[in-house]
Parts: C-alpha cells; structure tokens; sequence
C-alpha cells in the first residue's frame, strides 16, 4: 500500500469516528482513496418525502459526504465552501445510491470535485459539483 493510500485510509478511520450523521443515513464508504472516495446507501422509509420518492436533502447528503471524504483524503482538513446539485431522476425505497466522487481540478487552497450519483441499475440519479477550501491544518 502506498504512503498516500495509507493516508487517504487513515484519515476517513479518524473522519467516520466522529461521523454520526453518516451513520444515522447508513452510508457505506467502498472506495476511498487520495482525493477519491465511493459511498452508498439504500433509501429507507424514513427517507422520502411526500410524494413517496428518496428526498433530495438524502441525495444531496450522500453526494456531500462522498465530497468530504475524497477532498480530505490528502491530510489536510478541507471544508466546502459552494456546493451544487441536479437531479436526473427520482429514487424510491429500496433503491441503492452510489455517489462517485474525484478531483476536478485541485489548487494550493481551492479545489473543484464532482460527483455522479447512481441507482443499482447504473443510472444518473444526480449531479454535484462541490468547491472545496483547503484550511492547511493537518488532520490529527
């Protein structure tokens, strides 16, 4: 394993300690590696809106999170600063969401991530593009 991919593994273990909120949501982390992170997760009951389909607010968080993971994988502690989503197709329950998030373009402070998020059947659920702010502190 690489000093990079050592790290990347290292600092999700210290991110998913603290992380409730991915668990509340059940999310599960397949990949992470630097600047590259896969996460899932099945809509549940609890997670729809009136209309009977996955809220948007659960694939936003999915799409969010996948972001957080792959944008602190280098170390340094780094916090979104504009995020943005479009949805191609609703979810409903049962269905499993995978977001896939890599580096767009990385700087000394800013960087650009995107992720698509998928259903089982490999279909566009959304679309996220996330800014990243490197604040240059080590995670510890």
């Amino acid at each position: 394993m690489s000093e990079l991919q050592a790290l990347a593994e290292s600092v999700l273990a210290h991110m998913l300690a603290g992380d409730a909120f991915t668990r509340a949501l059940g999310m599960q982390v397949l990949e992470i590696a630097p600047r590259r992170a896969v996460v899932r997760l099945t809509v549940r009951d609890d997670m729809v809106n009136g209309f009977g389909i996955c809220h948007g607010g659960v694939t936003f968080a999915l799409a969010d999170s996948a972001l957080a993971f792959a944008s602190n994988s280098h170390g340094n502690v780094t916090v979104s600063i504009e995020n943005a989503i479009g949805y191609a197709s609703s979810a409903s329950v049962g269905d499993v969401l995978t977001a896939r998030c890599e580096a767009e373009s990385t700087g000394r402070r800013v960087s650009f991530y995107r992720v698509a998020v998928t259903n089982q059947r490999d279909e566009p659920v959304a679309h996220f593009r996330g800014t990243v702010y490197d604040t240059g502190r080590r995670h510890t």
